[in-house]
């Protein structure tokens, strides 16, 4: 019988090349197969997924808002350097979802507020420029959600990356203080610059974020942060 092995989750605060980031603290690995995800109106199943051991989230098919993501347990942040390799597509032919996969972090410690970088794939390469405009979106829930932040601040919150849906894709995400940038597939330039995320910078957790009938795979994640907070049982090996 196969046996699935998940993919390990692993946090540094080791300086990303290239990124700003303040060593201090130790590496910890996460394995996710220990139930260090608590989860927020999504499912979690271990996978095979393009030719890699993967973990497939799903949202609740009865959920209303954005709040549907499964934050990494123990592990907190303010200051931080996220890069992922996820992977995002729609449940199927019928639905208008974009596959919206991404980051949440800040989760409040109620998991009622929280912020967001995430990617809509089949956007960026649409024969329509301004849905290709619309391929990443920063989202703050509850106050800020992304049909708030297009009608109020077009164009300022979202915009243009080359990617692809079903298809893995790396992902670095900067944010310290009130500014945020992501980066794509390892480009130096950022696809999205946020200066004034809306929520106070503090401390908050990190988690993994799919958005309604998408398909979010994630393969790997690296977090290096200024000041780790880590409970005990997360630094276990």
């Amino acid at each position: 019988m196969y046996r699935c092995i998940l993919p390990a989750l692993v946090l540094s605060t080791m300086p990303c090349a290239g990124y700003p980031a303040t060593p201090g603290g130790k590496l910890t690995k996460i394995d996710l197969g220990k139930k260090i995800l608590d989860r927020k109106n999504v499912s979690a199943s271990p996978v095979r997924y393009r030719g890699a051991n993967a973990l497939l989230l799903m949202a609740a098919p009865d959920v209303a808002n954005d709040a549907t993501f499964a934050a990494i347990r123990g592990v907190t942040a303010r200051d931080f350097v996220i890069e992922a390799v996820l992977s995002g597509a729609p449940v199927d032919d019928t639905t208008t979802a974009r596959g919206f996969v991404g980051i949440a972090f800040r989760i409040s410690e109620d998991r009622e507020k929280f912020e967001a970088i995430y990617l809509r794939p089949t956007n960026a390469h649409a024969d329509d420029q301004l849905r290709r405009n619309h391929t990443v979106q920063y989202i703050s829930h509850p106050t800020h959600p992304w049909e708030r932040l297009r009608a109020d601040f077009p164009g300022q919150y979202e915009a243009y990356a080359d990617v692809n849906p079903a298809e893995w894709i790396k992902v670095k995400i900067v944010v310290q203080g009130r500014t945020a940038r992501l980066f794509v597939n390892g480009n130096r330039e950022p696809a999205l610059i946020v200066n004034d995320l809306k929520q106070p910078p503090t401390s908050g957790g990190i988690g993994l974020w799919v958005g309604p009938g998408s398909l979010g795979h994630f393969k790997s994640l690296r977090i290096s942060v200024e000041r780790p907070n880590f409970t005990p049982d997360s630094n276990r090996e």
